[in-house]
């Protein structure tokens, strides 16, 4: 527990310029705040299966940061947020290493579905400012999500950029896509995004 705390640290680090030391940075970064508060709410929520509390301290760190994390969601190792204010986080979002979420995404349900309710993002995904993904729907590794794109019930392929409303794809696998495509398929893996 206490080295993923520690790596959340570093991760701030190896992501965000401002960050100048790590005693400022444990003291004054308050999405670092809503990820270890998350951590021990999960592990009370998941591992001890201690009831109510781990939603308090959730309801607390959305109080304290601005950030909504559901002490169920699963989320990976070096885990960064940059600003924080308007990020929610789902009871049943995964989220992979090393990804990077922006102010104001949502990682959320639609309402239509049991279980499984909201996406999955692998590692090393980045999701821009003001980004809305919705359903149990997956993002590949290495897939960056632009800012204000919208995703709803449509995966997103492993190292492929993704912008818009609705999103669309318009870089895969570092090379961009000559035309943008809404509903197009291309060869392999990949997958429409019209919404």
């Amino acid at each position: 527990m206490f080295r993923t705390l520690a790596e959340d640290l570093r991760a701030v680090h190896l992501n965000d310029a401002a960050a100048k030391s790590y005693l400022e940075t444990a003291l004054c970064h308050t999405p670092l705040h809503a990820i270890w508060i998350y951590r021990i709410s999960n592990l009370l929520h998941q591992n001890l299966r201690v009831p109510v509390l781990p939603r308090m301290l959730s309801a607390f760190a959305r109080f304290l940061t601005g950030v909504e994390i559901h002490p169920g969601a699963r989320i990976g190792h070096r885990f960064f947020i940059d600003h924080g204010t308007g990020v929610v986080i789902g009871e049943t979002a995964t989220i992979g290493d090393d990804c990077v979420l922006f102010h104001n995404v949502t990682l959320g349900g639609t309402g239509k579905h049991h279980g499984k309710r909201h996406p999955t993002l692998e590692d090393k995904v980045l999701v821009g400012t003001g980004a809305t993904l919705l359903g149990p729907i997956s993002v590949g590794a290495n897939a960056r999500i632009g800012a204000g794109a919208f995703i709803r019930m449509h995966d997103v392929p492993s190292d492929c950029t993704v912008v818009g409303a609705p999103a669309r794809i318009v870089k895969l696998g570092g090379v961009r896509v000559e035309k943008e495509l809404p509903a197009t398929r291309l060869p392999g893996d990949t997958i429409p995004l019209d919404v």
